[in-house]
């Protein structure tokens, strides 16, 4: 079990280790690492997602943090982008997630894997929240903006999140 605990409240979930076993060993390696304690949701779509993990906020500004190495896209597991799930966020190159992750805030078919081609590719969805979708939905509810380089849909009060933390039981 994951908890993300956020400034809005606390998200619980399950990773499917038996399906996208590279993506699961990768968020927990930033999990554990304390990679994710402090950066924030940088990128809320109302009816969509909620997308964090790869960017604090100083001083009204938001600062990209270094990553480790893309991992391989896993999203041809079959399991889909529902709400409530959690993918791995990535460029255009379908290769190409490291930290960012997004959480489906609707069911998203267009995400999932349709071939093996840079558009047909999709978001490799790796788990799913248990508890804590009333929190979810608090979080796809703020208020957003564009700031300046261009980044939008940030939200107005940042949505920081305190820690990642992963229960003993969890597999490394």
């Amino acid at each position: 079990m994951i908890t993300i605990k956020t400034s809005l409240g606390d998200l619980k979930l399950e990773l499917y280790e038996d399906k996208a076993p590279e993506t699961c060993k990768n968020f927990l390696t930033y999990a554990k690492e304390g990679f994710y304690d402090g950066t924030i949701f940088h990128r809320v779509i109302k009816r969509f997602m909620v997308q964090g993990g790869g960017f604090t906020m100083v001083d009204g500004e938001m600062e990209q943090k270094e990553t480790h190495d893309p991992i391989k896209n896993e999203a041809a597991t079959g399991v889909k982008n529902q709400r409530g799930t959690i993918a791995m966020a990535r460029t255009n190159d379908p290769h190409s997630a490291t930290c960012q992750f997004f959480i489906n805030t609707v069911d998203n078919a267009f995400l999932d894997f349709q071939a093996p081609t840079v558009s047909g590719f999709g978001y490799c969805a790796f788990g799913k929240v248990t508890e804590g979708l009333e929190v979810l939905d608090k979080i796809e509810a703020v208020k957003t903006h564009t700031i300046p380089r261009g980044f939008q849909d940030v939200p107005v009060e940042p949505v920081t999140i305190i820690s990642v933390t992963v229960d003993q039981d969890q597999k490394d």
